[in-house]
């Protein structure tokens, strides 16, 4: 998602995707029972100043990424002892891969009915796949691809609040989830062996934030006097914010805080268990196709125990909270194999780091040309298109929490 997973979430070109994607997010007015019409604005047009930020960032994430593939992963193992480990493979190893990856993405899919039941699974499918190809493919993927996302579940009647509140639960437990396994990583960690300071450090960082974060959380959830007060101070701080850039503060901004908590409390009770558990199967999964991987070259508990990658996994969900490169391009390489290969000599690091990269490329290069294909599916085959839609759209109108449980 990120997502999110999130997540932790469309064959069309990238630009026509965009292009396909922009017009819904811009021009859309919706209005949704019991409040205001929400309507979506067109940005203002980026001045000089804006676009030179774009693309000094975009650069500087091309070259972040030309280096830890250049230079610094040659430096654990040469790409052609990397590819000698993989052709190593027997077919069951490769197949042990391909289906912990398969089931890996399902998880997503899952994740997605949690929050919006009314949605079908094929459905489900068709907006994760779309909006990871995008999230991993260009510079601020996410925000695009929430703009596909967005345009899909629109079409099968998904209404603007609800599509809101499912962004913002499912980003919210994706990130407690970041939070959480390395906590959970390090005690396990320590049956075996003494973790390394900075998977300490990282765990321990994860722990206070995450203990501050659900700390707020949960009295959003149940003071209201502590969601009104918040709610003034998102207020103040939009505004200052609108001042800055020269700009009228959104009137929807009051009281924003105070209907995500309505909304929030009342999901989460009917479905909170549901959310927690797709979310938790989601992070699950994924560290599982690494696991197979790691076990798919022939590396050994011995060599890499099992506590020990779950804990590399984790250190890395949570160093890529921040969307430095789209995806964590590099960055998750480059973590994983420096956990993974310290102090091992060049053999295991070369399979740990054949490991590594095929473990990113099932999980990150294959669901690029899926979500193109989905993206196919979702334009031309009728049972994915928008029409006919319309009893959906009267189901979806109803509160999130209502809708299915």
């Amino acid at each position: 998602m990120i997502s999110p997973g999130i997540s932790d979430g469309e064959i069309l070109p990238v630009p026509d995707l965009v292009a396909v994607a922009a017009p819904g997010l811009m021009s859309a007015q919706l209005t949704v029972p019991g409040s205001e019409t929400l309507q979506w604005q067109p940005p203002a047009a980026a001045g000089p100043s804006r676009r030179g930020r774009k693309i000094a960032g975009t650069a500087a994430s091309l070259v972040l990424v030309g280096a830890i593939f250049g230079f610094a992963l040659p430096h654990f193992a040469s790409y052609s002892s990397v590819w000698a480990s993989v052709g190593a493979m027997a077919w069951p190893q490769v197949l042990l891969v391909i289906v912990a990856a398969a089931a890996s993405l399902v998880t997503g899919w899952l994740m997605i009915q949690s929050i919006l039941p009314s949605v079908r699974f094929r459905e489900a499918a068709v907006v994760n796949l779309g909006s990871t190809a995008v999230a991993n493919t260009l510079p601020a993927g996410g925000a695009l691809a929430m703009g596909v996302s967005w345009k899909m579940l629109s079409g099968w009647g998904i209404s603007a609040a609800d599509y809101v509140l499912y962004t913002l639960v499912s980003g919210i437990w994706t990130v407690f989830a970041r939070l959480a396994l390395p906590v959970i990583a390090v005690l396990i960690m320590v049956s075996v062996s003494r973790p390394q300071a900075g998977l300490l450090a990282g765990a321990i960082a994860g722990l206070v934030v995450l203990l501050i974060a659900a700390a707020g959380f949960g009295l959003l959830l149940r003071s209201e006097s502590f969601a009104a007060r918040a709610d003034a101070v998102l207020q103040r701080a939009v505004t200052r914010g609108c001042r800055l850039v020269r700009k009228t503060p959104p009137a929807a901004a009051a009281g924003s805080l105070q209907r995500f908590r309505e909304r929030a409390s009342g999901l989460l009770a009917a479905r909170g268990w549901r959310i927690t558990a797709a979310t938790a199967a989601s992070s699950i999964a994924l560290w599982l196709v690494l696991l197979a991987s790691v076990r798919g070259v022939g590396l050994s508990q011995s060599e890499v125990p099992w506590q020990t990658c779950l804990a590399a996994f984790a250190f890395v969900r949570l160093l890529t909270v921040l969307p430095i490169t789209p995806g964590g391009a590099g960055i998750t390489e480059l973590g994983l194999v420096g956990i993974l290969a310290a102090g091992a000599d060049h053999k295991v690091a070369a399979q740990i780091t054949a490991a590594v990269l095929l473990y990113r490329a099932v999980t990150y290069l294959l669901p690029i040309p899926c979500g193109a294909l989905a993206c196919v599916a979702w334009r031309y085959v009728p049972a994915l298109r928008p029409a006919g839609t319309g009893s959906r759209i009267a189901a979806a109108a109803q509160p999130v929490s209502a809708a299915g449980d």
